[in-house]
């Protein structure tokens, strides 16, 4: 059995994005628990798919050995993931935080800080290919990692929701990628 096939999850922020991608998650037989700030949302996603819901980050991520984020923007990731119930305060040596959301370079250069200091490993991997994407289990994840194994184990770890998982560099890449990404796409839109 793979490492991915047994390990424990934790799925943090569990809106039109990472609701659905935590669902795949789930029916891969994944073992999640799941965050979100909304705690409604949180009790739901469970009803739906199994799994347990805890109240903060910090709690969520125990055990778990890869913890995801898809959270709204740098402001919300910081809230999620530093501080005394934040996830990385809460994560276990050894394992890897894997940051879905779209948020700036300099955040995932933080966070990857962070978590070096702690002997975690750190990805930031926004997505592109919106709601229908995430549903489908068909994301493209643009990721920036400082450390080539992780990104390795990271890539087996989202592949019940990725069609295409790259690394582009060191972490805050995957962020630049995005943005050039929402650019050409913004172009596309304009010249039509």
């Amino acid at each position: 059995m793979a490492e991915t096939d047994a390990a424990k999850v934790a799925f943090l922020g569990l809106g039109v994005m990472g609701g659905p991608m935590a669902g795949h998650l789930a029916g891969a037989g994944r073992s999640v628990t799941v965050y979100n700030r909304t705690a409604a949302k949180a009790l739901a996603w469970v009803a739906r798919y199994g799994g347990q819901a805890k109240p903060t980050p910090f709690e969520a991520v125990e055990d778990a050995d890869f913890v995801m984020m898809c959270v709204g923007n740098d402001d919300d990731v910081r809230s999620v993931a530093l501080g005394p119930t934040g996830a990385i305060a809460g994560m276990k040596a050894g394992s890897i935080l894997i940051d879905h959301t779209t948020a700036s370079a300099d955040v995932a250069r933080e966070l990857a800080a962070a978590c070096a200091e702690r002997s975690l490993g750190f990805v930031d991997a926004p997505v592109s290919g919106g709601q229908a994407g995430a549903e489908n289990g068909v994301l493209t994840v643009m990721c920036g990692c400082d450390d080539p194994e992780d990104f390795e184990r990271a890539r087996l770890a989202v592949g019940p929701y990725a069609r295409a998982c790259e690394r582009l560099g060191a972490a805050g890449a995957g962020q630049l990628t995005k943005m050039v990404n929402q650019i050409c796409i913004a172009g596309v839109v304009q010249g039509l």
